[in-house]
């Protein structure tokens, strides 16, 4: 037999790569389109957990009715010819779950002393076996939550459990298994493929070579369009690996306010207008005497032993530019000890109030920050000046979303993330809906009670929230910070040196903080 490694050369490299996850988590779930040959690809690695000599395991799949099993055993024995492994022929046998009848399965034995084992319905209990578990279209499994129970038995000695199917709704069981993974509250990886995915990846290619059509880019545009014309209304959820019923507001306001505090306050900063076009010793000492006015305080009220974080979500003009600051308490509930939002600061101000503030963060640790658009440029500043290992600049996408919100939603949820009481915070909240399966903000400003007629808001403490929750999960050291004897609140020519980023005056040398 050649190494798995080259067997696997036949397969593409979605399914291959599927197959390499599966090896490095011991619950992976797959999310998928319809058709994009995952199960016929780990049939391949169902024979090579099963034929070879060294560390053999048994492969158990699980399907929710038998004549999936039939299929995926009729798999199995096409690539253990493919792979010139001696395999006994598909067998039926009764596969004793515990109960008195027994269920109908289908096997396929190597010489090895192991087995692939095809089930058509749930086993009652997986205890006392071994191996790597494959549950396919589990979204359709009626009792999905009680089967992976059983599967996740085996994971106590090495084993692993593989989880694919297509959506059946944002409701279902194996959705609900999927936020969880993402909002950290279940240790797994999730795997999301599109048709999109798959196309990339030559799917199209391959079937036309088994078709014996001739590929070109034209021909399998006309085939998407025409796959997609027949699942009609159900494309998004079948091809797209969006559920459905997925649409609509991400947090109800009760999950909200049950999470937030009084004595967490939000500061807002506004700027007149015309106020850019100041000198910049007016700009800095406005908004300095604001800082050491209004945030100082706040700042003297952080433990001076814990780690501190902060999420920023930016804009110049319009929206609101926000900086949400916190820690972690006793019991490791994450605080949000107070948020300031900026409305018409300039560049220059916005870079001086992140520094300010960021100096005088105890055990600053990480932060998160806005990469898009004109927010790249002070995210990069912050990065040349913290560090990049400190500072991640984010360019929001569906992944990232995918990765953080649903960790701002559970944290909310749990009652472990804990908010300002105020109204505009609320309002940015209650902005994040279901997109095409994704949490997000949707393009459009609204305007807030909580802001009278200065400005729209866009969901800006949310993205500043959820950069927040997801700066506070990295796994960094704090800073070690110097002072040269004197305060920093109240000595004029204070020096503060901050180990491995330079020295900093705090006066007479530009915009100092």
């Amino acid at each position: 037999m050649s190494s798995g490694l080259d067997d696997l050369k036949v397969l593409l490299p979605y399914q291959a790569s599927s197959i390499a996850l599966s090896a490095q988590h011991q619950l992976l779930v797959i999310e998928k389109s319809r058709r994009t040959g995952i199960t016929y690809g780990f049939a391949a690695d169902a024979v090579l957990t099963a034929a070879p000599a060294f560390r053999p395991q048994n492969v158990y799949y699980i399907a929710y009715n038998l004549d999936m099993t039939r299929e995926f055993i009729g798999y199995v024995g096409d690539f253990a010819k493919a792979f010139n492994e001696v395999a006994s022929a598909q067998a039926e046998f009764l596969f004793d779950d515990g109960s008195e009848a027994g269920i109908k399965a289908l096997r396929v034995d190597f010489p090895s002393g192991k087995s692939v084992i095809a089930l058509s319905s749930r086993p009652r209990s997986l205890r006392g076996m071994q191996g790597k578990v494959l549950i396919d279209e589990a979204a359709f499994h009626d009792e999905l939550d009680e089967l992976l129970k059983a599967a996740m038995a085996l994971t106590m000695w090495g084993s692993h459990v593989v989880v694919i199917s297509t959506h059946d709704g944002s409701d279902n069981a194996f959705n609900l298994l999927i936020e969880e993974i993402r909002a950290g509250k279940k240790e797994g990886h999730v795997m999301r493929l599109t048709l999109a995915d798959a196309l990339a990846d030559g799917l199209y290619k391959r079937i036309c070579l088994r078709t014996g059509v001739e590929w070109t880019p034209e021909g399998e545009k006309a085939w998407e369009a025409s796959l997609r014309k027949r699942y009609g209304d159900a494309a998004e959820e079948e091809l797209d690996v969006i559920p459905s019923r997925g649409s609509g507001v991400y947090l109800s306001r009760a999950t909200i306010k049950a999470a937030m505090s009084a004595d967490l306050p939000v500061i807002r900063l506004a700027c007149p207008e015309g106020f850019e076009q100041k000198d910049d010793e007016f700009r800095q000492d406005f908004v300095r005497e604001f800082l050491e006015t209004n945030i100082g305080p706040l700042l003297r009220g952080f433990d001076p032993v814990r780690r501190s974080f902060f999420g920023q979500d930016f804009a110049r003009v319009g929206d609101v530019s926000p900086m949400a600051f916190g820690q972690h308490d006793e019991n490791l509930n994450l605080i949000c000890r107070f948020i300031l939002e900026m409305r018409n600061v300039p560049f220059r101000e916005q870079e001086f109030v992140l520094n300010w503030i960021v100096a005088r963060l105890p055990n600053f640790c990480a932060g998160k920050m806005d990469a898009r658009g004109n927010g790249s440029a002070l995210a990069e500043f912050a990065q040349q000046k913290w560090g990049a290992a400190r500072i991640e600049a984010v360019m929001a996408s569906d992944k990232t979303y995918l990765a953080f919100m649903p960790k701002l939603k559970a944290g909310l949820e749990d009652r472990t993330f804990r908010i300002p009481l105020d109204e505009g915070t609320m309002d940015d909240l209650r902005m994040v809906k279901k997109v095409r399966g994704v949490p997000k903000i949707p393009d459009a400003s609204v305007k807030s009670k909580a802001d009278g007629d200065k400005g729209k808001r866009h969901g800006d403490n949310a993205i500043a929230l959820m950069h927040l929750i997801a700066a506070a999960d990295e796994d960094v050291g704090p800073m070690d910070v110097h002072t040269l004897g004197t305060s920093r609140e109240t000595a004029p020519e204070t020096i503060i040196t901050t180990t491995g980023f330079g020295t900093v005056g705090r006066r007479n040398h530009g915009l100092h903080f």
